[in-house]
């Protein structure tokens, strides 16, 4: 592959051809999605707001959220966005750039975001964390799949089309987690393949 010149449209290009092949209209239960929601979802109250980073096609987890609570799904690709629409329709989904995005202070009592700010350039999520912290309110959860090593790079057919990810290594986040004033409340090897990820579950304090 040559050089990566706009990783962000290689991203959303990516996801538009193989929306449907990644990701199905239903996802078996005993993936591990439905697990971590099992953990976070006690902790918040009915009808409260939560902030789906790099939502798709809104399955598994706009979809698991959205009957209990007030949903928000954020992605970059327009064919998962649609998808999202017709699949999860009790929420709301936005086409756009996760690290663009705005929303007013205080907006949600958790964000969630799997297996999305990896396709981001890395220099972006310390930034974009940051932003998720002030979106936050007093209290407020984040739980978030990210790197566990650092690693940027790319494929060539990745399910079907070219895909681009880019991640720090776990130690990174936790810092950046802690000087943004998060409270790290547990993190989680995720294995994958050869590696893995890394599932933390940060808080701002009340």
């Amino acid at each position: 592959m040559e050089p990566i010149t706009d990783p962000k449209n290689l991203v959303r290009r990516g996801y538009d051809q193989i929306s449907y092949a990644y990701r199905g209209d239903s996802l078996p239960r005993d993936r591990g999605y439905f697990r971590w929601l099992e953990e976070l979802t006690p902790l918040l109250q009915p009808g409260d707001a939560v902030l789906d980073l790099g939502c798709g096609c809104g399955v598994p987890a706009a979809e698991e959220l959205a009957p209990r609570f007030a949903v928000t799904g954020v992605d970059i690709s327009p064919v998962q966005i649609e998808r999202a629409r017709g699949l999860v329709p009790q929420a709301t989904f936005i086409c756009a750039d996760m690290a663009g995005v705005a929303f007013p202070p205080q907006s949600f009592a958790a964000i969630v975001s799997f297996y999305a700010l990896i396709h981001l350039p890395v220099a972006e999520h310390g930034p974009l964390l940051a932003r998720c912290f002030q979106w936050l309110q007093p209290g407020g959860l984040l739980m978030a799949i990210v790197g566990h090593s650092a690693w940027t790079g790319s494929e060539d057919d990745w399910r079907g089309a070219p895909m681009y990810w880019s991640h720090a290594d776990e130690g990174t986040y936790l810092r950046w987690l802690g000087e943004i004033g998060f409270d790290v409340q547990w993190t989680r090897f995720i294995p994958e393949g050869d590696g893995g990820h890394t599932l933390v579950l940060a808080q701002r304090a009340r």
